[in-house]
């Protein structure tokens, strides 16, 4: 699949109502190692900065699942780093508070950054 491909399956996932966590992970489906109702599953709890805490965004940590799940472990900072450097930050909360995106545009952001660490 294409970085593009991937990118408009998270976008599309998202709006089908998948949280921005699922979205990001279930664009990478095809490359995990668990089947996608998991993944969905596993990714469930993170969703809005996890639990809705605002915390950590959830297409960090989808990111963060992706890189575990594929063995990329270490492109986990560089990801968070680059999402920040793109968004402006890397808590949801805060996301939210300066409007600049709407979720959406961030979990396709978020799924093209995977693309380029994972090579696809």
């Amino acid at each position: 699949m294409t970085k593009e491909e991937r990118t408009e399956r998270a976008r599309a996932l998202h709006a089908q109502g998948c949280n921005c966590c699922q979205a990001v992970v279930l664009a990478y489906a095809d490359l995990l190692p668990i089947d996608a109702e998991a993944a969905r599953d596993v990714a469930a709890p993170f969703g809005r900065g996890l639990a809705g805490l605002r915390e950590v965004c959830g297409c960090v940590s989808g990111m963060a699942m992706v890189c575990g799940l594929t063995g990329h472990t270490d492109q986990t900072k560089p990801l968070a780093e680059a999402f920040r450097a793109e968004e402006g930050d890397i808590v949801c909360g805060r996301l939210l508070k300066q409007g600049k995106k709407p979720c959406r545009d961030m979990v396709a952001d978020a799924a093209a950054l995977l693309a380029d660490a994972l090579q696809q």
